[in-house]
């Protein structure tokens, strides 16, 4: 299979995966061949990439981050219990509910399982969803993010389920804050932009006074967005004023955030979401846990096209769990020329780099 941007699709192209909705719907089937309608309404729908069927790589296929039951059913309850606050805070009642740790503590059981015994690097790419809201496929994201992420920094139990806790909870808030202001397709004003960052307060208030949830829990959704030079909000702490559970959260839900599709800015590949957290080392984020992070996800998923710096290109079919830079990649082009198929190990030939990745290249335009 291959991935290919939403916009350099073709009519006819056929789905590697089929295209399903939160409720678990499928809404376009594998194998069916797409219009020129199905293609304008996926690119509607906000779906940036997708994998076709592409007999180059018909041996290749691309692992989900968690699975779909698992995935299903959190974002059940992440939409029930979000929902359940946004009605309590509509009607001016206080929002109390004894179950939401249990509840949510399933969750994150179900999802911690799925990362362990899933020791390859983390593509989400891969995962082709529709959701009714941003917010829970978000919360969702950020948890798996930050569950593999805080694997890798060696947490113990207690620790996972307590940051597991706070990234699925990182931005209740927003259930504060009114829905015109929150799915607005436009840019925002200065006024509506610091009604959106309300959110991090009112998500501490939400928290804290909840049975069963911890001050902790609470101090994420407060923290996400601070950052260690004092720039981030709500209250500008800077360094280790801010606890390292919101740090890693911070980090997880920029990078998930910058690579989803929103109305008014299309999404990043991995690769470039990565350039965008080290540009923000040791100003923005702490450098441990960057380069951690870097650690636990495909910088170059799957099926994805990329160039060489010898000028060769190729599609990306394997990780190397070792170092997520260095892929296997089957070469179809030379000197612009398209060549029988072959295998080139990134890691055992370390003067060749990737140069350019994109979800089609010019030189091999994707027909089926």
């Amino acid at each position: 299979m291959r991935l290919v941007s939403t916009k350099s699709l073709n009519e006819n192209a056929c789905l590697a995966k089929p295209i399903i909705n939160d409720n678990g719907q499928v809404l376009l089937q594998q194998g069916v061949p797409l219009t020129s309608r199905m293609i304008q309404r996926l690119i509607e729908l906000g779906i940036t990439f997708v994998y076709i069927e592409d007999e180059l790589t018909a041996d290749v296929g691309a692992k989900e981050g968690i699975s779909d039951e698992v995935r299903f059913r959190a974002i059940g309850t992440i939409k029930s219990e979000f929902n359940e606050i946004c009605d309590d805070l509509k009607l001016k009642k206080s929002f109390h509910n004894a179950r939401l740790n249990q509840n949510f503590a399933k969750v994150i059981r179900s999802i911690l399982s799925e990362v362990k015994n899933n020791p390859k690097a983390l593509s989400l790419l891969s995962d082709v969803y529709l959701y009714d809201s941003y917010i829970f496929t978000h919360s969702l994201n950020v948890t798996v993010y930050t569950l593999a992420l805080a694997l890798e920094l060696k947490f113990n139990e207690k620790q996972l389920m307590e940051i597991g806790m706070g990234a699925i909870l990182h931005d209740v808030g927003k259930m504060a804050i009114p829905t015109e202001i929150l799915n607005k397709p436009d840019r925002l004003t200065n006024e509506e932009f610091s009604i959106i960052k309300s959110h991090a307060q009112a998500g501490y208030e939400i928290l804290k006074d909840q049975p069963n949830i911890s001050l902790l829990t609470a101090h994420c959704a407060f923290q996400h967005h601070e950052r260690i030079n004092g720039s981030g909000y709500p209250r500008g702490i800077k360094g280790d004023e801010i606890h390292l559970y919101a740090k890693i959260i911070g980090v997880c839900d920029v990078f998930d955030a910058v690579t989803s599709n929103r109305v008014y800015r299309s999404a990043m590949l991995p690769h470039e979401a990565l350039e965008l957290l080290y540009s923000g080392v040791g100003t923005l984020y702490d450098k441990e846990i960057v380069e951690a992070f870097r650690n636990t996800i495909a910088m170059y998923p799957v099926g994805i096209t990329v160039g060489l710096s010898d000028g060769r290109e190729g599609i990306v079919v394997k990780q190397n769990n070792e170092l997520s830079t260095r892929p296997v990649v089957r070469i179809i082009c030379e000197d612009d020329q398209k060549v029988a198929p072959y295998e080139v190990d990134l890691m055992k030939h370390v003067n060749v780099t990737i140069t350019k990745c994109e979800t089609v290249l010019a030189s091999e335009k994707v027909n089926n």
